[in-house]
């Protein structure tokens, strides 16, 4: 065989190249110019296993997105709307928001609503697909289930009553009348139902993940309903040192904490101490120092060159993964259920566990607490005990701004009495709503005209 020289081989390389491209032009200049990875995908694309993996992939992705995954999601708002946050910005949503003084056709709201909506459409489209192609994963289809309760939840939990829970079936939007919260939260059990179905009693590290995230949050809506009985017995097999995290990457979503606090520096820690005297009712979150909310003082104001920039370096990683549920919770609820009977000593034992174990939160670790003081006498005072450990534990996860409206709804507050109230610091006062509205972008639902009310 007569060896080939570089040269020789240069040659017959080219000499192959041209033949093939006088033989192919326009089938090869076809393949270079079409896309490789085409922006729209068809329907078609993803009828397989492979493609039901990944409607649940992004349906999971649009949950955490909807909740705390984009400038303004549902946790962030729900935190600036109580005083776990106050506004450091020029926005006037934001202060809108801060000041508890919110426009139907607020545009960060209106956002948080369609991410909520919308990421229940994709929980059910994964929904149809994994029963379709891959019937046998049922831990991934109770995880849609457990996504899609947990976005109605927050739905009923944020916004006003009248809540359209509407679908798409066929291609074609199916429209419900507006619902009350009560139904709402009704909606979402059924859904945790759903899901607890499916898990049965397997007993698999991803399926025990699931169900114990599953009771809690199906518990948090029997709280809603006053069910709280009903509640405490859900999660009585739920472990204390249980997490199933919201995660974060730079390569999918920020921690929206991070970027909206020290990123960009929109939100302050909030305190009820101000330059222009007290706000009432509200935790100093800033003041107290108290180790479950440490105080970090950047010498500095934010983005408004007006507000003091304080955060919190419990919440000051961008890829720190955040609690959805926690056995955490699941103890909070139990105490809340001795606070109704009356048991404010069964609280307190609750409540003293919970603060010398020393806790870790996502990437937070708690240390230990010395035990609180005397038992309250009265459930009035045992109610305040409760709340206010509950704002300090569950900070920065969803949870103040629906303990608020239910502290109205349930133990008979006046909202004045609960939310942050009396002169806002930066012109005014605070106002008197205690729901986001449904904002008038659900006014294309011919069944929709405005929320039936905007009480607690």
């Amino acid at each position: 065989m007569t060896k080939l020289t570089r040269a020789n081989r240069w040659a017959l390389a080219a000499g192959l190249i041209g033949t093939a491209l006088i033989a192919g032009a326009c089938d090869l200049k076809k393949e270079l110019l079409e896309p490789q990875q085409p922006g729209v995908i068809s329907p078609a694309d993803i009828q397989s296993a492979t493609g039901a993996d990944a409607l649940y992939v992004g349906a999971l992705s649009r949950m955490k997105r909807a909740l705390n995954g984009f400038s303004d999601a549902a946790f962030n708002w729900a935190g600036l709307f109580t005083d776990e946050f106050k506004s450091a910005d020029t926005f006037s949503q934001r202060n809108d928001a801060d000041q508890r003084n919110l426009q139907d056709n607020d545009a960060l709201v209106t956002g948080i609503w369609r991410a909520l909506e919308q990421g229940r459409g994709y929980a059910r489209t994964a929904i149809v697909a994994l029963n379709q192609f891959e019937p046998e994963a049922t831990t991934k289809i109770a995880e849609m289930y457990l996504d899609l309760g947990t976005l109605e939840l927050t739905l009923g939990q944020e916004f006003c009553n009248g809540i359209p829970l509407g679908e798409i079936e066929n291609g074609q939007p199916v429209y419900t009348e507006p619902l009350t919260t009560a139904k709402v939260f009704n909606s979402a059990i059924a859904r945790f139902d759903s899901a607890l179905t499916l898990l049965g009693s397997a007993t698999d590290a991803a399926s025990t993940s699931v169900r114990n995230a599953v009771l809690v949050q199906k518990a948090r809506a029997q709280l809603d309903l006053a069910q709280f009985a009903a509640a405490a017995t859900t999660v009585a097999a739920v472990p204390t040192s249980f997490e199933y995290d919201l995660n974060y990457s730079n390569t999918t979503n920020d921690n929206q904490w991070w970027v909206l606090g020290p990123s960009i520096e929109r939100y302050a820690l909030g305190d009820s101490n101000e330059t222009t005297g007290q706000v009432f009712n509200a935790i100093p979150f800033v003041s107290i120092n108290d180790p479950r909310v440490p105080v970090h003082d950047y010498g500095k104001a934010g983005e408004d060159n007006q507000t003091p920039f304080i955060w919190t370096t419990r919440l000051d990683g961008r890829d720190d993964p955040l609690p959805l549920a926690s056995g955490l919770d699941a103890r909070l609820i139990e105490a809340e259920a001795k606070l109704q009977t009356s048991d404010f000593a069964g609280m307190m034992t609750i409540l003293n566990t919970l603060r010398t174990s020393g806790i870790a939160i996502g990437a937070f670790q708690v240390p230990k607490m010395p035990a609180l003081g005397t038992t309250p006498a009265t459930k009035a005072a045992a109610a305040d005990l409760l709340f206010r450990e509950k704002a300090f534990w569950q900070f920065g996860r969803g949870f103040r701004m629906d303990d608020l409206r239910r502290l109205v709804r349930q133990y008979g507050r006046a909202q004045d009495q609960v939310f942050p109230s009396g002169k806002f610091v930066k012109t005014g006062n605070y106002g008197s709503e205690v729901a986001f509205p449904v904002p008038d972008d659900e006014k294309t639902n011919p069944n929709f005209t405005g929320c039936i009310d905007r009480n607690a």
